[in-house]
């Protein structure tokens, strides 16, 4: 292994990338445990408010947080890393963020359609459709990322330990 390329592959990211990371690991856990299982749940005005609430501070933090991480933080994946690695970890941390956004906007759409009384309507069906896909596909992006992790561990390239405060390498 070169010089540059050892470089790169021992780069940690920053406190404020790791509470970022590890912050919407909890939040999203949360939302998830938290979960609404049935829309008519929605007629209480104060779990209403405090779902809009969540969607919209989720959203916010989530936005804060992809600005920082494409303005500070790069890859820590090693430069020898091949192409098609570097593309399919792009399009899966993309697709988590696409995905999480789209929980919490369609969240909020889903909250605004009930409050105005339309829960009976097509477009409130297909906003439940939506959220329900965001939220599947997101299970799928999280579960692939996890896996990377894993396999980058077992590799022990420093991608783990870049991020991962436990089980160093």
């Amino acid at each position: 292994m070169s010089e540059s390329e050892e470089a790169n592959s021992k780069q940690s990211y920053s406190f404020t990338a790791k509470l970022f990371h590890w912050g919407f690991v909890a939040l999203f856990l949360y939302g998830v445990i938290k979960q609404v299982d049935d829309t008519g749940q929605l007629a209480d005005i104060n779990l209403l408010k405090f779902e809009v609430s969540f969607a919209m501070i989720f959203f916010l933090l989530l936005a804060i947080r992809f600005v920082y991480m494409r303005k500070t933080q790069s890859s820590s994946l090693p430069q020898k890393t091949d192409r098609s690695q570097k593309l399919a970890a792009k399009i899966v941390h993309v697709g988590m963020y696409f995905s999480l956004a789209a929980i919490a906007c369609t969240g909020l759409i889903i909250g605004f359609l009930f409050w105005l009384d339309v829960d009976s309507s097509y477009f409130f069906a297909f906003a439940i459709a939506l959220h329900e896909f965001s939220v599947v596909l997101s299970y799928w992006l999280i579960s692939i990322h996890v896996l990377a992790a894993i396999y980058h561990r077992l590799l022990k390239d420093g991608v783990w330990t870049s991020m991962v405060p436990f089980l160093k390498e």
